[in-house]
């Protein structure tokens, strides 16, 4: 049977989601709780995605296959008594035999916390950038990358990927006092995406870069020519939609 895990995380302590030798992560952490949980020592989990060292989620999906019948409440309980403090296990729902945590997800959004006060007790959550911004000419460069296909020039550098095609659904800054959140929704995300786009981004936003060579940047295709990557801190993984028909009722 395969079940759907919904979790949040403080990335602060991990090496990010994926697992990997001589250094912790959040999915080897979890996989490790359950199988100690449900006796299962072969159990593996498989996620929506990864997320770099030092990001946040506040909302991902993880999927794994158990031959039994699981007392959904009970584990749930169990799991969050057990398993590291910056994790909490939010869910666990049935699926479909063929459904996947990664591949059936329709769309991911990431939010980037930026304040602009010193904030001593978030400043692992957010990022202080005191310059002065130009939203007007933000929203200019938001408007361009959200017409966007093409996103070679904001991802890491020797990636396997085929292809550098996004399509982004949704993308806005929000302001509120001294902080500021980017909001990006999209059908996939490259290495880096999300915070090379934010950091170039700042740099218009600052006049460093002229809005008007955005185009050039991207039609490049080149990480070299965008704006440095903001930290990874201020960077959570937000939302991930899947279709409603792939989980089952119990």
């Amino acid at each position: 049977m395969r079940y759907f895990i919904e979790l949040s995380y403080n990335g602060k302590t991990f090496h990010g989601w994926q697992s990997q030798l001589n250094a912790k992560s959040v999915q080897e952490t979890v996989e490790n709780s359950l199988q100690i949980l449900l006796k299962d020592k072969n159990l593996k989990i498989i996620g929506a995605g990864r997320t770099d060292t030092g990001v946040h989620a506040i909302q991902m999906f993880a999927h794994f296959d158990h031959k039994e019948l699981i007392d959904i409440d009970d584990l749930v309980f169990k799991i969050n008594s057990f398993i590291n403090k910056n994790i909490v296990v939010k869910g666990i729902m049935m699926a479909s035999d063929n459904a996947h945590a990664r591949f059936d997800a329709l769309s991911r959004e990431y939010k980037y916390f930026i304040t602009q006060t010193k904030d001593v007790y978030n400043f692992h959550t957010k990022y202080f950038f005191s310059k002065k911004l130009n939203f007007v000419e933000i929203n200019k460069a938001i408007d361009i990358l959200k017409q966007t296909k093409n996103f070679k020039s904001f991802c890491k550098t020797k990636t396997d990927v085929n292809n550098y095609n996004c399509e982004i659904f949704h993308f806005e800054c929000n302001v509120n006092g001294s902080d500021i959140i980017f909001t990006i929704r999209a059908n996939r995300f490259l290495r880096n995406m999300v915070r090379s786009i934010i950091g170039t981004i700042l740099d218009i936003g600052i006049g460093k870069i002229s809005v008007k060579i955005l185009p050039e940047i991207i039609e490049k295709s080149n990480r070299i020519f965008a704006g440095p990557s903001v930290p990874a801190h201020g960077l959570f993984l937000s939302n991930i939609e899947y279709p409603e028909k792939i989980f089952l009722n119990e």
